[in-house]
Order: structure tokens, then sequence, then C-alpha cells
């Protein structure tokens, strides 16, 4: 079945999505006392926060520009529960349950980013279109 929506659709998809990422991953950097304290509140080693960083800023810039989405939708989406599972579980905490609901929801968006890739405007098709005309 053909979508209706235009090819370029997932861009302001994929651009919003990766702005939490960007954003996150930057936020860790410029505060990376308070972040640890964070961590390590919630039992997660203090050193994992320049991973985080780097992973969350890496995973925002290919998500913005469309590179390998169907295996980092998969990481994205692991990501968004793991987070969820240990960091928002106080259900009590109306914002705990809101962000935990908010990384559920992601986590379905990421899978399906995964299933289906970047459609248009992305370095995914763009390097499928060149496949195919070899």
């Amino acid at each position: 079945m053909k979508s209706t929506f235009p090819r370029w659709v997932d861009v302001p998809a994929r651009a919003l999505m990766a702005i939490l990422f960007l954003m996150s991953g930057i936020g860790k950097l410029t505060a990376v006392a308070a972040t640890q304290g964070y961590m390590t509140a919630y039992g997660v080693p203090a050193m994992l926060v320049w991973p985080a960083a780097a992973f969350e800023i890496g995973a925002g810039v290919l998500l913005l520009v469309g590179l390998w989405t169907g295996p980092l939708g998969l990481c994205l989406a692991g990501w968004c529960l793991l987070t969820a599972a240990i960091f928002h579980t106080a259900f009590a905490d109306q914002n705990q349950l809101i962000n935990f609901l908010k990384n559920l929801t992601m986590a379905g968006g990421f899978l399906l980013f995964a299933r289906v890739g970047a459609t248009g405007f992305s370095l995914d098709a763009r390097r499928a279109l060149s496949r195919t005309e070899v």
C-alpha cells in the first residue's frame, strides 16, 4: 500500500526526535557534575556520563541526517526503554510518569524508523538511490 504522505515527511520527524538527544548529550557535557550526581542517585556509575553523552550526540546527528536509520532506530528504542526503566519509575510523581510514557512513545517511533528507515531527504535514501543506479 502506497503512503499518501510526501517522502519528506520523515525529515521533521527525525529533526524533532534528534533535538532531544542532541540537547540531552550537550547538557550532560555542560553540567557533568550535576549529571553524574543524578546518575549515581539511581545507581548508575558516574563515569558513564561520557559514553552516554557521546551516544546521545552521535545518535542525534545520525538521526538528523538519516544515516543508518534502521539499526539506529533499534538502538534508540532500546535506549529509551532502558532510561525509562532506570530513571522514570516513580509513578506517584506525575512528572516521572509523563517522562516514562514519553520514553515509551519515543521507543515506538524509533521502532517504526527501524522498520521503514529514512524514506526521503536522508543519507540512507541517497545511498539506496546510488546503489540502484549502478
